[in-house]
């Protein structure tokens, strides 16, 4: 039997560390159910393929002297019991599923370097004061659901998440073990979870480029898509004068040149606001006729609405001008709004400790990616960190996390993770803590 020692009796930083090699080995199995030939991972949501890999997981959950549950939404939670069955818990993980062709990192990294974290501390005899819990969200990829429904966030209408080439949705979460029809039962209330940790590949160049191994995330920014349509007149290529066009093409062509240009723009508090147009539709869409009417979308992020709000209301007096000079009419309409969410500062703080201890120069930096922690962060504290992506390539086969920077990363959430459990203390068993400490 192991002899159980409280966290306050944890070795330092440099001593205690995960078990790198059986970290990297988990990476390798999970990488291969859903393999695919050019080397890629296709693992969708409630695919079978989806169901399998949970399977293992839990396997290896349960290893690690966890109980695994499953919620009504999917989402797979492992739970390592603290000292204090009562005190709420501290969380981590991400998520398994994959877009259609992956990497082995994004998402399962997070889960797997969670496992290992609660399997070191079970090996290793300790038991924080906090429950250790690793949540696998379902459906981050798509719908987001596992975070959502845990957030209270969730719309309960199945409908509402129809996709052409997906199965219904309650049809998919109740095949991973989920119950649609309790979906509600789902939410977390705010006092049983202390705080929520989320390792991540960074899924970008940054941390590379610096030279840097870990990042030290200051917030997940907030996200604006709309979709912009021009209206032109269509007409002959060859017999219309270039005067006399209201070319929709051209106007648009303006448009994406002014959003260029928003998104480097510095000063003022930027510097760290992206802005893109990502797809593009033509009218008529004919080589020998002026295009009249073009949709295309917007996508903007940065970690101030205020920014955002002032880089839309840059970009719709440009539209008007463009409008004028172009003889065009040009209408924005919105589509998607993420709040930004900030880290926790003692999260953040307590990461940004650890990397000192542990030697590891660290970089902050938002995250311009969506994660489960950015809902999450509505009922609980949420940090986050980032170890490097190679080229800053993700959502590929080629996505790539050196061993050497995925087991620096595990060895960060696991003294992350000792620390808040030092941090955090409810008074209803603060005296215990105290008392038996003394023993």
């Amino acid at each position: 039997m192991l002899n159980i020692i409280a966290s306050t009796h944890i070795a330092p930083a440099d001593t205690l560390t995960v078990n790198g090699e059986r970290l990297m080995q988990m990476m390798t199995d999970v990488g291969a159910i859903g393999a695919l030939p050019n080397g890629g991972v296709r693992r969708l949501a409630f695919s079978p393929e989806d169901r399998e890999c949970r399977q293992l997981v839990r396997s290896w959950m349960a290893a690690a002297g966890m109980t695994v549950t499953i919620d009504a939404a999917g989402n797979m939670i492992g739970r390592y019991a603290g000292r204090f069955p009562q005190a709420p818990a501290l969380a981590t993980g991400s998520h398994l599923d994959t877009v259609p062709n992956a990497g082995i990192y994004d998402g399962t990294y997070g889960v797997l370097a969670g496992v290992e974290v609660a399997r070191t501390l079970h090996d290793q005899g300790i038991r924080p004061d906090h429950p250790i819990e690793v949540i696998v969200f379902a459906d981050e990829e798509r719908t987001m659901i596992g975070s959502k429904a845990m957030a209270g966030k969730a719309n309960l209408e199945p409908s509402f998440y129809e996709h052409p080439h997906y199965e219904p949705i309650d049809m998919g979460v109740n095949f991973i073990g989920g119950d649609w029809a309790q979906l509600p039962s789902a939410k977390r209330d705010t006092d049983g979870l202390a705080a929520f940790v989320e390792l991540h590949v960074e899924q970008g160049p940054v941390l590379e480029a610096a030279g840097n191994p870990m990042g030290l995330v200051t917030g997940i920014v907030g996200q604006r898509r709309y979709l912009i349509a021009i209206d032109g007149t269509a007409s002959h290529a060859g017999t219309t004068p270039m005067p006399m066009r209201q070319d929709a093409l051209v106007a648009a062509s303006q448009i994406i040149l002014a959003v260029n240009r928003l998104g480097n723009k510095t000063g003022d508090g930027y510097g760290e606001q992206v802005a893109t147009v990502g797809a593009m539709q033509l009218s008529p869409n004919v080589a020998n006729t002026i295009p009249g009417r073009v949709e295309m979308t917007l996508d903007i992020r940065d970690l101030s609405n205020q920014r955002l709000d002032a880089m839309v209301a840059e970009l719709e007096a440009e539209m008007d001008a463009i409008a004028t000079q172009t003889q065009t009419q040009i209408h924005i309409k919105p589509q998607l709004r993420n709040e930004p969410v900030p880290v926790n500062s003692h999260i953040y703080n307590a990461i940004a400790q650890v990397c000192d201890e542990l030697k590891l120069p660290a970089q902050s930096l938002p995250s311009r990616a969506s994660h489960d922690a950015q809902i999450i962060a509505s009922i609980t504290d949420m940090g986050m960190i980032f170890v490097p992506s190679q080229d800053g390539i993700s959502h590929s086969e080629t996505e790539y996390t050196t061993p050497e920077h995925c087991i620096q990363g595990a060895n960060i959430l696991l003294h992350t993770l000792l620390k808040l459990d030092q941090h955090y203390r409810c008074p209803e068993y603060l005296p215990a803590i105290r008392t038996e400490s003394k023993v």
